[in-house]
């Protein structure tokens, strides 16, 4: 049987010797308006001469927006910020949280764009996005799901050997949402992404029908995935369920209880599904409020049965101009909502309506999670959500929701027609001459998986630094009972030579209590980038994923961790933070010794499928690599016609392509392609 090790799927490293009739295939693209599509050579050097199409799409717009003019008054550009270095002494700390407490949350219809397009097939620049995040994190956590999720069903087969069939005719929601077919061959695709690389899984049980339950995809993923799936999600944002027509006119919070107890009471009488204690729920938007839930007694009713209470919310909508026609108010200039995500005062104001819940959660020994969220509903705002802004914006309100006691927070992934994401595949006719596209927002997963660590003892304080100054907010990490690090953020971006400020950390000494212990060096991370408003030229710790079409989801550049001397006799360091940025600063030694997180284990993406590109390798050499011959060897496939014996759990034997290991060079063997 072949290891999980071994499958490397997706593209490869590209071997320099075309000697035989092996084929190494690579990416295929996602999606392309069907006016402009081609498969011919001529018409695909055509696409990337002339790629004036590309801005309409949302996920690649064009739209740069003018950065706000420094607040009036300016606010104090030299404060002090003094810090006490024993945790026991600190109040108002969060509870511990862990390194990978945000992650993603991918909509179900993009599976096969983002994640791949079977088991066979995993896109490598996805793989090398986790395993980037996960070298910070420790592990990286991903829901598949979102509104697709409630109309989805597990079949046996799709024609075309196809992994997820949508139907947009009868689409549903005022946001046309589609409704979707799809195989066990996703849950097999999961299961391999994790075969490489630490991810685990949130899925979402289908809701629409309480009188016709489908388990399936908790039966399928139980088995195939095992402990590699986190918990699973029952309902999502049922408070719009009657809003968008899924439920009768008056749905309201009973009807939710008691329809949640129908599905209980499905999954105890389920033997395929052996685990229990593991939902997620009720993931209201807002709608209802989630105290009008819990003062049901779902607590009581459901305790045994929910590991996690859960919420969605995006602070504002970009839906009137997403949807001409709809009942969603005026069109929002992205220009004039710009300011209010530059501004501590956003995340404050996002995380002050569960703060009793997940007080509520806290007491009842369960996590509390933002299971989706983002900069905007509807897709985002382009210039705003694909901005610099964006990304100081998910910091801040990353380290608010951890200070406020949730215990995760998942950025969602939508497809090519939203401008939020943090990472999008470019489109089909371009994937043999362009790379992914990484959102400003991708890299605040980074900040805050470095700025909590991997020992899962970070607890989390909101410094109201600067007399609590929206725009110079700044967070302490205590680590194992003991200061860590220190989180400063500059909303505002230079102008006339303003802008940039000076934190002067002390920490202990004064009045404080404690003997000075403010070392004799730190060590500093900066996320930089020219403006608010910038959307390709972002820095962290000077190394960078590239703009548009540029990254294959690895960091490029070389690393760079300031070292900055601190004056132990004033017991002061003196910590810059240019207009815009946001200093890392890594206090005890340490969280000074693992600042460094390491060269993740990643996957070059040289090598695509076109016929121009094909790699071809010796197939007497792959016969004896890896110290067995392939002849007698049955692997099932995806393919039409081809075999489909014997999966086992986690892992898809069927796998068109097989990583091997040749002088050092990883390479992809294509038994079939799609």
């Amino acid at each position: 049987m072949l290891k999980p090790s071994l499958f490397l799927l997706g593209l490869a490293s590209v071997w320099t010797h075309a000697l035989a009739s092996v084929t190494i295939y690579g990416q295929q693209g996602i999606t392309i308006p069907s006016a402009i599509a081609s498969t011919d050579a001529a018409s695909a050097t055509a696409l990337a001469s002339d790629q004036s199409w590309i801005s309409n799409l949302a996920a690649f717009n064009n739209v740069t927006l003018t950065p706000p003019a420094l607040p009036d008054p300016v606010p104090s550009l030299q404060f002090g910020i003094q810090l006490l270095n024993n945790a026991q002494n600190v109040g108002g700390l969060s509870i511990p949280q862990k390194g990978s407490f945000m992650g993603f949350s991918i909509e179900m219809s993009v599976v096969e764009q983002v994640i791949g397009k079977n088991s066979s097939f995993i896109q490598v620049p996805f793989l090398n996005l986790l395993a980037t995040l996960a070298a910070r994190a420790g592990i990286v956590t991903i829901r598949v799901g979102g509104n697709t999720q409630e109309t989805a069903t597990l079949v046996p087969s799709l024609p075309n050997n196809a992994m997820i069939a949508k139907d947009k005719q009868d689409a549903s929601n005022p946001t046309e949402t589609p409704i979707l077919d799809f195989t066990a061959e996703m849950i097999y695709l999961l299961g391999n992404v994790s075969a490489l690389v630490n991810a685990r899984w949130y899925l979402g049980i289908p809701f629409n029908d309480t009188s016709n339950l489908r388990l399936q995809i908790a039966e399928a993923a139980e088995s195939i995935l095992g402990d590699n799936v986190l918990a699973f999600q029952v309902g999502n944002e049922p408070d719009l369920y009657a809003d968008h027509g899924h439920r009768a006119s008056g749905y309201n919070q009973t009807d939710y209880f008691n329809e949640f107890g129908i599905m209980v009471n499905a999954i105890q009488n389920d033997a395929q599904i052996p685990t229990r204690g593991n939902l997620v729920a009720p993931s209201l938007q807002g709608t209802w409020t989630i105290e009008s839930v819990l003062d049901l007694g779902f607590l009581d009713a459901y305790g045994n049965d929910v590991s996690i209470l859960s919420v969605e919310h995006y602070p504002e909508q970009n839906c009137a101009a997403a949807f001409p026609g709809g009942n969603f108010g005026p069109v929002i200039d992205p220009q004039e909502i710009f300011p209010v995500y530059l501004n501590h005062s956003s995340g404050q104001g996002i995380v002050s309506p569960y703060l009793n819940g997940a007080q509520v959660a806290v007491g009842a020994g369960k996590e509390f999670m933002m299971f989706e969220t983002n900069t905007a509903s509807c897709g985002g705002f382009p210039g705003v959500s694909d901005s610099f802004g964006a990304a100081l914006w998910g910091v801040d309100f990353g380290l608010q929701m951890a200070y406020s006691n949730f215990t995760g927070a998942l950025l969602h992934v939508g497809g090519q027609d939203v401008s939020y994401n943090p990472f999008t595949p470019p489109p089909t006719n371009l994937s043999s001459v362009k790379q992914w596209t990484i959102g400003p927002i991708f890299y605040s997963t980074l900040v805050v998986a470095e700025a909590l660590g991997t020992t899962n003892t970070s607890r989390v304080l909101d410094l109201q630094a600067n007399g609590a100054n929206g725009y110079t907010p700044a967070y302490a990490i205590y680590e194992n009972d003991a200061l860590a690090r220190v989180v400063l953020i500059n909303f505002m971006t230079e102008q006339n030579g303003q802008g940039a400020y000076t934190a002067t950390i002390s920490v202990g000494g004064g009045e404080t209590g404690e003997a000075n212990e403010t070392p004799s060096q730190v060590k500093v991370k900066y996320l930089l980038a020219p403006t608010v408003a910038e959307k390709n030229n972002i820095t962290w710790a000077n190394q960078t994923f590239g703009g548009r079409f540029e990254a294959d989801g690895r960091l490029s550049g070389t690393e760079v961790i300031q070292t900055i001397q601190c004056d132990t006799t004033a017991n002061t360091c003196d910590i810059p933070v240019p207009a815009p940025g946001i200093a890392l600063v890594f206090v005890s030694s340490d969280a000074q010794n693992v600042a460094d997180p390491g060269q993740a284990q990643t996957y070059a993406t040289t090598a695509v499928t076109k016929t121009a590109n094909t790699v071809t390798i010796d197939p007497s050499v792959l016969a004896t690599s890896n110290g067995q011959s392939g002849a007698d060897r049955q692997l099932s496939s995806t393919s039409k016609g081809s075999s489909s014996a014997g999966r086992t759990a986690g892992v898809a034997p069927g796998l068109t392509v097989l990583a091997m290991v040749i002088a050092g060079v990883s390479v992809i063997v294509g038994a079939g392609r799609r």
